[in-house]
């Protein structure tokens, strides 16, 4: 397995001023998410490369997918990174795109990706050391086929909706359960059994639990649904800003569980949301420093939050793990 599995995370400098003047010429829809809080920069993005080197230095690729735009401190010559202009691989048609929805679904065409691939958002980091096994068993990617009430709570319940009515158009629940019986109900999963075990009776798959954190990939996966799916996938790719019509990359995740392409595996890191508050916020750096977890997600949940303040302090927490320069940097 070793040398086999990518890394791949997307990012967008939003105080990037070209990049805004652009964005300035398209006007987002009433049910488009366009607000300047999807593409603003904590500047953390180096501390992410650091994670990677000191903690997973296994990993054979790291394809950083933009706009065009790149970090002034990144070294771009770095053997094991590819920097990746969205454009060169998304349809000429639909372009320029400020959705990341069309980026992640559109992966696959991305030259020289590895079939095994893990995607990371840019809130993701890896903050204690994990190994390739965390990610891929036996070839398959590592995940939890947890199901889950759908409960609406904005744009993202739309999109996973969408993602829901795909997967359900193209397999029967409890087929596909008994089927894979071993993969539904495993002991690594604890206490969520019991969520397959009361949504099993469904008529349907209503949702999965997302931990919100790196999800791991087969490329062919990818390749499989947009044959299956083209209309609807070619639908999210046109999207030039997120909105409730997309589809997302999970349904990809989902297709990976219907097929029984994966291996159960426990969650390995958690999901943070920042408030306004900042001593709700001293959980979130605390992990950080004391390394509670492999992985984390510091999600920019709140509007009101004191960014120059929270902006401060998640580098100082970082700084405190990882303060010396990775080889991705000049």
């Amino acid at each position: 397995m070793a040398g086999e599995i990518d890394f791949v995370i997307l990012w967008v400098d939003g105080s990037d001023k070209k990049w805004q003047e652009e964005k300035s010429h398209f006007i987002p829809g009433y049910d488009a998410d366009g607000s300047a809080m999807r593409y603003r920069s904590w500047d953390n993005l180096h501390y992410w490369f650091r994670g990677v080197e000191k903690f997973a230095p296994w990993v054979r690729k790291i394809h950083l997918v933009t706009p065009g735009h790149y970090p002034s401190w990144l070294n771009k010559e770095h053997p094991k990174l590819n920097c990746v202009d969205q454009n060169s691989f998304l349809d000429p048609k639909n372009i320029p795109v400020f959705n990341s929805n069309a980026v992640e679904i559109n992966l696959h065409r991305l030259e020289g990706l590895s079939e095994k691939f893990v995607l990371f958002c840019d809130d993701m980091f890896i903050i204690n050391n994990v190994k390739e096994t965390d990610f891929f068993k036996d070839g398959l990617p590592c995940d939890q086929a947890v199901m889950n009430s759908f409960i609406p709570l904005g744009l993202f319940s739309y999109i996973d909706f969408n993602n829901m009515v795909a997967i359900n158009r193209n397999f029967k629940s409890k087929k596909v359960v008994k089927e894979n019986f071993g993969k539904w109900f495993n002991p690594k999963y604890g206490a969520q059994n019991f969520n397959n075990l009361i949504f099993y009776w469904w008529n349907g798959f209503s949702r999965f639990i997302y931990p919100h954190l790196p999800v791991s990939y087969l490329k062919s996966s990818f390749k499989e649904v947009w044959e299956k799916e083209t209309e609807l996938l070619s639908h999210t790719s046109a999207a030039r800003f997120r909105s409730k019509e997309d589809n997302s990359h999970l349904l990809f995740r989902y297709w990976q569980f219907m097929k029984g392409e994966f291996c159960p595996a426990p969650v390995l890191g958690k999901k943070y949301d920042l408030y306004s508050n900042p001593r709700s916020n001293d959980k979130i750096y605390d992990a950080i420093r004391n390394q509670k977890h492999s992985m984390i997600c510091i999600n920019e949940f709140d509007r009101d939050i004191d960014f120059d303040l929270e902006k401060e302090r998640t580098l100082k927490a970082f700084d405190k793990i990882l303060p010396e320069k990775s080889s991705f940097e000049l």
